[in-house]
C-alpha cells in the first residue's frame, strides 16, 4: 500500500492511483468534475468541533494530532474500509487546505502506515 498526499486545488494525475478525499466540507470553489476524486470519506474527516478548534494553527499542531487520533480510534470501523478502499494498490489522500504540513491527511496516512 503507497499512500500520497496531494492538494485538492492540485491538477489529478494517473499517478496519484485511487484519489480519496478525506474532507469533511467539499473544498470551496473546486468542480467535481475537476476534482477527479474516486472516493469521499467523511467519516474519516476531524469532527467539526475539532476542525473549528484547530483552524489550521501551526501552534496547536501537535494537540490537533492527538485529538484526531483519538477520533480516529473511535471510528475504527471507517478507519478499516478507508484501508480496504486503498487495499495495496497506489492510493492519494485529497485535503483542501493550504497547509501541506499540518492537515488532518498528514494525520490519517501516518495512521494508516503504522498500520499498514
Amino acid at each position: 500500500m503507497e499512500i500520497r498526499l496531494k492538494r485538492a486545488y492540485e491538477a489529478p494525475a494517473a499517478s496519484d492511483g485511487t484519489r480519496i478525499l478525506v474532507d469533511r466540507l467539499w473544498p470551496r470553489g473546486l468542480k467535481k468534475a475537476d476534482a477527479a476524486i474516486d472516493h469521499w470519506e467523511k467519516e474519516v474527516a476531524p469532527s467539526d468541533a475539532l476542525r473549528r478548534w484547530f483552524g489550521h494553527d501551526p501552534a496547536k499542531w501537535e494537540e490537533f494530532r492527538k485529538r484526531y487520533r483519538a477520533e480516529l480510534a473511535g471510528k475504527a470501523e471507517a478507519v478499516a474500509d478507508l484501508r480496504q478502499r486503498i487495499g495495496k494498490g497506489q492510493a492519494t489522500l485529497v485535503y483542501g487546505a493550504r497547509d501541506e504540513a499540518h492537515n488532518q491527511a498528514v494525520v490519517l496516512k501516518e495512521l494508516l502506515d503504522e498500520r499498514g
